[in-house]
């Protein structure tokens, strides 16, 4: 009996040591497994950092130089040879307006200083464009910019797209040959397609100046003046014009105009330019008051006194620095 009831104490403590040893393999298994999964998670949690620095970064790109406008949207500086029919181009260098001299402002016509920077168009000071003369009969002069008969006959029309609705009128360009000749014209009119770009129509007496008229068109280069051969400023209201409708022009600047601004009730108004070279107040405002002009260099004259006399010139007394 004690042999048997010994067995059994045995077979007991067996099956103990062998569940003890399963729990045991089985605890060390779950804590393997709680480890690794642990150490995974760590993995998966330090990877999207830098993935959220670079999206950062693109989102917030260093500053950029603006885009320079389309070459059309203004003709530019050239020192090449002139080539016919060649488009003028663009500088690569905008120049600075030049700062006029002092000059002792009248007390009707007060002269404020230049702004900053130029008003010019197409056409800019200091910059030299190339292309190709061609003649006409200008006639008495007269033409697009509405100036009249002229007495000098060293005029020339612009093509249309420098022409730039009138902005051109009353422009001194210097206009020079391969063979060296060269001429000043000021632009009284307007060269219609298929004058291109660049290209000046001057009038038999200014071709002559560099060749025979004969020859019918030539290459050349051409740049704007600050002339020294002019008088006062003049103003002429527009046949028709009245307290109630005025068109106003300005004749005699040395320098191309870039505004022209009359006095209203609620203070200075800029009145649109027609592509005949006056500036109209459709409603009459206005009319018949002070007057302001500006030419390209940003520099303003004030005029003040002048009646609405339709088709009548009226001298200012004042003048456009030189540059």
């Amino acid at each position: 009996m004690q042999e048997t009831r010994r067995a059994a104490r045995q077979r007991r403590r067996r099956r103990g040591l062998m569940v003890g040893t399963t729990a045991g393999l089985a605890v060390t298994g779950l804590l393997v497994c709680l480890v690794m999964t642990m150490q995974s998670d760590g993995k998966d949690d330090a990877g999207p950092a830098p993935a959220t620095a670079v999206a950062n970064s693109e989102q917030t790109p260093a500053p950029t130089s603006p885009e320079r406008k389309p070459a059309t949207a203004s003709p530019s500086a050239t020192s090449a040879t002139p080539s016919a029919g060649a488009s003028p181009s663009v500088s690569a260098t905008t120049p600075k307006a030049s700062v006029p001299p002092s000059a002792a402002p009248t007390s009707a016509s007060p002269r404020t200083a230049p702004a900053a920077s130029s008003l010019a168009g197409r056409i800019r000071p200091k910059s030299t464009y190339q292309g190709v003369a061609t003649v006409y009969k200008a006639g008495v002069g007269d033409g697009a910019c509405s100036f009249g008969p002229s007495d000098d006959m060293m005029i020339a029309a612009m093509n249309t797209t420098d022409y730039e609705t009138s902005a051109a009128c009353g422009a001194y360009v210097l206009v020079r040959t391969a063979n060296g000749n060269s001429v000043t014209v000021k632009i009284t009119n307007e060269c219609p397609l298929p004058c291109a770009p660049g290209q000046l129509d001057l009038s038999e007496q200014a071709f002559a100046k560099l060749v025979p008229v004969s020859t019918g068109r030539i290459a050349i280069t051409w740049s704007l003046l600050s002339s020294d051969a002019v008088g006062t400023i003049s103003i002429r209201y527009k046949n028709g014009s009245s307290p109630y409708w005025c068109g106003i022009q300005a004749l005699g600047h040395r320098n191309p105009l870039a505004r022209l601004e009359v006095r209203t009730s609620g203070g200075w108004r800029r009145l649109t330019r027609t592509d005949y070279n006056y500036f109209l107040s459709p409603d009459g405002s206005g009319c018949g008051g002070a007057i302001r002009i500006t030419d390209i260099y940003g520099e303003r004259l004030t005029v003040n006194g002048l009646a609405v006399r339709p088709d009548v010139v009226q001298s200012t007394g004042v003048q456009f620095a030189r540059h």
